[in-house]
């Protein structure tokens, strides 16, 4: 017998909340297409994505280019697992290890994976290379950090609803400020082999480090030799009108860690990039995922890179970004305690004696803008790269009306 197929947004939302873990607490919309910049509900309502899905959506939903890589890559070899070599594989390696600057890449799936694989590295790094013993050797981490939901990720986790009930917490981190650098040089000792930080914190409302920052900690890094990995899966790709948010202080970590955007909001795909003297103490057996590297999402990814070589997209996202973070200043004052913006992504804190960040994005919501609120008072802002400068305006003016009630 066929089940009958939803017909409005509350039987969608319905079956969501009894079938669904309840893991999450979306916005009572239903979304069914999505086109650049725009998406459409199920009962046929347009909205303005201007999450984007926390960046996997960097190219827009439905990229034509995308698509037709996606569709000739569906119709050919879609999966072979790393026991075979495919064709897809070495030249999107080949290709994202030049745009990175890098010897090698090492692709998984998810953020998370990539998240977790850096941490490997730079763990059997430390035993393999600096001569650490056997379950020696921390990595600093920042306070304020997001870098995923595994349990290793989380035991290193400041935000306590992301942690709390998931110990016994794996140890070998040290948690310091982020942005502090003498607190980041006091927490460095002998044992040390990583530093792990987003060159600027996504989850935690676009926080940007104070400027030299990242230089300090690459010159730190550099002097007692240990490891910075750059968590640039929401950051890198042109978001913030660079290829990477390290580019804005010059900097040039020893491992990159990529994910959302490129996959093209159309599959998971992530990696770490990192030269040869890091990545060869990864050996056969030792590291692995079925679906990692998988011709279906390296055709793809291969694409993205192509797409950002070109280097519209990072001009895009500096000249609109431009626009929307002089359209955003104009708000404080008027229900807006301050914005953090680079590129096309900003961080806008809400006054919260007016309402809170989900208040404001239910709000907007009303007036056909998506967005997606944290840390109680703040709301973050990712349209998609393709978005035009109408879009911009649309949002900011959902943003200013919804402010007032």
């Amino acid at each position: 017998m066929t089940t009958p197929a939803p017909r409005v947004a509350a039987d969608y939302i319905a079956l969501d909340e009894r079938y669904a873990a309840h893991n999450y607490t979306p916005l009572d919309v239903v979304l069914a297409s999505g086109s650049g910049a725009w998406v459409t509900d199920v009962e046929g309502r347009r909205y303005l994505d201007a999450l984007a899905g926390y960046s996997a959506l960097n190219f827009g939903h439905a990229n034509p280019r995308l698509l037709a890589v996606a569709e000739r890559q569906l119709h050919t070899l879609t999966l072979t697992s790393r026991a075979f070599h495919s064709d897809q594989l070495g030249p999107f390696a080949r290709d994202l290890a030049r745009l990175t600057g890098k010897d090698m890449i090492l692709p998984m799936n998810s953020g998370a994976e990539a998240v977790e694989t850096a941490i490997k590295v730079t763990r059997r790094w430390g035993h393999r290379v600096k001569g650490l013993p056997e379950d020696w050797g921390t990595i600093v981490v920042m306070a304020g950090n997001f870098h995923g939901r595994t349990t290793t990720i989380v035991s290193f986790s400041t935000d306590k609803v992301a942690r709390e009930d998931y110990g016994p917490y794996t140890p070998g981190f040290v948690v310091v400020p982020y942005g502090d650098i003498a607190a980041l040089r006091a927490a460095v000792s002998d044992d040390t082999i990583g530093v792990l930080l987003e060159p600027i914190q996504g989850e935690g409302g676009v926080i940007i480090p104070p400027e030299g920052f990242l230089r300090d900690v690459r010159a730190l890094c550099t002097e007692r030799d240990i490891l910075m990995i750059a968590d640039e899966i929401q950051s890198g790709l042109a978001r913030t009108g660079r290829t990477f948010a390290c580019d804005h202080e010059g900097v040039v970590p020893d491992i990159y860690v990529l994910g959302k955007a490129l996959g093209g909001g159309l599959v998971p795909l992530s990696a770490i990039a990192a030269d040869e003297r890091i990545l060869e103490v990864i050996t056969p057996g030792s590291h692995g995922s079925t679906f990692g590297g998988n011709p279906f999402a390296a055709a793809i990814g291969r694409e993205v890179v192509a797409m950002l070589e070109e280097g519209e997209f990072q001009q895009r996202a500096a000249r609109l970004g431009a626009i929307l973070g002089e359209q955003l200043e104009g708000l404080v004052g008027h229900g807006v305690l301050a914005v953090r913006q680079r590129g096309l992504w900003a961080g806008v804190d809400v006054d919260p004696q007016l309402m809170t960040g989900k208040q404001l994005c239910y709000r907007m919501a009303e007036r056909g803008v998506l967005a997606k609120d944290t840390h109680g008072s703040t709301i973050r802002l990712a349209p998609p790269l393709v978005a035009d400068e109408s879009d911009l305006t649309f949002l900011v003016e959902a943003i200013r009306e919804s402010l007032r009630g």
